[in-house]
């Protein structure tokens, strides 16, 4: 069997610079099913309005954090609407949280975002 070896595969890409095993884009090498997997929960996270519309929120903040309390007037929807939304965006990894005192602070997940921005090229 030959292989060739000048078309990046996204195993021997990530094993020779140690990166994240998504992180080429779809359009230099095909994903793999677990790859696929990962990627698809995470967009349907994100194929949400209002799901979209927090994450924006929190990853416009950059590295600060975002309070919990200061999402729900800019959504519009109920509190407990709101922290079912952040659970599903923390679940599915594009959003961190800490607890302190009876707030919920998130921020966006840098290494997922890269591998996001990344992964569409």
């Amino acid at each position: 069997m030959v292989v060739d070896m000048s078309t990046p595969t996204r195993k021997n890409l990530s094993a020779e610079k140690s990166v994240v095993s998504c992180c080429l884009p779809v359009t230099q090498a095909p994903l793999s099913g677990r790859d696929a997997k990962g990627l698809a929960e995470c967009f349907a996270a994100l194929s949400d309005p209002v799901r979209l519309k927090l994450f924006s929120l929190i990853a416009a903040a950059g590295t600060s954090e975002t309070c919990a309390c200061s999402l729900v007037k800019p959504i519009g929807r109920s509190q407990p609407t709101v922290s079912h939304h952040l659970k599903v965006l923390r679940e599915a990894g594009l959003i961190t949280s800490i607890k302190r005192g009876i707030w919920v602070w998130y921020r966006a997940d840098p290494q997922r975002l890269a591998e996001l921005q990344s992964i569409l090229g």
